[in-house]
């Protein structure tokens, strides 16, 4: 039986993909410990895991980031995207791999399997000499020459013109990081390892194995696709758990009409941004629009709903989903997959982070309508709902994908191909000191 420790960034959307591989783990029988915050421990504990909780690395919540990173305060977009990238994946990372390598000192571990975004893992796999397994749980972002940088949420392009683009935006991505480019050289010296020249895109990928949530179908084609790189599909697919039904739920049951199901997500949770046009969107069409606030402890809203719309902190998506018509979404990953797994068109409100690119490439599987906006207007989504439902595509594209993600079962393909790394014979260097990390090509 093999030793992993499971590094998890302690936001919702991460610990649910990442809960299922430890709990894949578990069920076969390895040990397994968790890297995680304190809000999350609960979770991991419950499955049988050990965690280890963040300790010099400074804990957070995540509804609440400026309080613990003050220069993320008020920033919204491509700033925030950076932003967040560089104070809370990057600057926390030498920290983090202290925390994983007193861990490591304690009890050894046969690989560290870590979501794509934990860059603690990734150095703390260097200075342990140990495998080290990414989980991307957002869409690959692993940079390309066929490809637009994934910050902009852009198409591939089809002419020269278009490659002139795609060449000037990567040459423009590249200066708008060289802060967090910056910021990863100066977690690696203080964690005591030497500059390993690599780019940027690459702190975030392991070069051994890389284990992408999703589908080809979902994925632009490319020439230059890493040869570690498998899909494995959905990683949380809905299955029923003890999270009460909302005191309206008989009126989805009852309802002959079709569901709307509008979701804020789990991050950024102003329900202006979307909630608010949906309702001025569909407050008089014959539909039931099911609005979610992303927040359990807060299901209310600042402003009156309309008759036909049902509104809850979270609506379990096992019961709801094979009931919808269509989803309207702020383009949480997860989310997303969820729907396509049950064959929903989408409507895609991606207003930050990672949200455009996955609008993006759900446009361009034409499994659903991009608004390019988190903001969007109430006649861009009326428009958006009317081109979905005269369109037969959008839903024979997205049972499409339905298909191909029911062929996976990820958390079970995460283990399987970690278990096969962890027994290739040269897999598993001896460990060296801080100061000679094992290089990484």
């Amino acid at each position: 039986m093999a030793e992993v420790m499971i590094a998890v960034m302690p936001f919702h959307g991460h610990v649910a993909p990442m809960a299922a591989v430890a709990e894949a783990f578990l069920a076969a029988g390895h040990g397994v410990r968790v890297y995680t915050g304190a809000a999350h421990a609960s979770r991991f504990e419950g499955l049988g895991a050990r965690v280890i909780p963040w300790n010099a690395a400074p804990d957070f919540d995540e509804h609440d980031l400026p309080a613990t990173f003050p220069t993320l305060r008020g920033r919204k977009g491509p700033r925030q995207m950076l932003a967040n990238v560089e104070e809370v994946f990057v600057r926390t990372a030498a920290a983090q791999a202290v925390d994983l390598t007193r861990a490591y000192d304690e009890q050894r571990w046969d690989a560290i399997v870590a979501d794509g975004l934990s860059v603690g893992a990734h150095l703390a796999s260097e200075l342990t000499s140990t495998l080290w397994v990414t989980v991307s749980i957002v869409p690959l972002t692993i940079p390309s020459r066929d490809l637009p940088p994934p910050i902009f949420g852009l198409r591939p392009a089809r002419n020269f013109a278009g490659r002139l683009r795609d060449r000037a935006l990567r040459s423009l991505s590249g200066v708008a990081s060289r802060g967090i480019s910056r910021a990863y050289a100066e977690q690696r010296t203080i964690a005591g390892l030497p500059p390993d020249g690599l780019k940027l895109e690459q702190a975030f990928m392991s070069p051994d194995l890389v284990c992408a949530s999703g589908v080809a179908e979902l994925e632009y084609p490319r020439s230059d696709l890493a040869t570690q790189v498998v899909f494995v599909g959905e990683l949380t697919r809905p299955r029923p758990d003890d999270t009460p039904l909302p005191v309206w739920w008989p009126d989805v049951e009852s309802s002959a009409l079709p569901i709307v199901h509008v979701t804020q997500g789990t991050l950024n949770v102003d329900p202006h941004d979307l909630i608010e046009p949906a309702f001025a969107a569909f407050g008089r069409q014959r539909v039931l629009l099911v609005a979610a606030t992303g927040r359990a402890d807060a299901p209310g809203l600042p402003f009156p709903a309309p008759s036909n719309a049902r509104v809850a902190g979270l609506v379990p998506y096992a019961v709801l989903l094979p009931r919808l018509d269509v989803m309207l979404t702020n383009g949480g990953w997860g989310g997303v997959l969820a729907a396509l797994g049950h064959g929903i068109p989408l409507i895609v409100a991606g207003g930050d982070l990672d949200k455009p690119e996955i609008a993006a490439r759900v446009a361009w599987a034409g499994a659903g309508v991009n608004l390019r906006t988190g903001r969007p207007r109430a006649r861009a989504v009326l428009r958006a709902w009317r081109r979905v439902n005269a369109d037969p595509g959008y839903r024979a594209n997205a049972r499409r994908i339905a298909e191909s993600l029911a062929a996976h079962d990820g958390p079970r393909e995460v283990v399987e191909h970690t278990l096969r790394l962890i027994d290739e014979p040269s897999s598993t260097p001896a460990r060296t000191p801080p100061t000679a990390p094992r290089p990484r090509s």
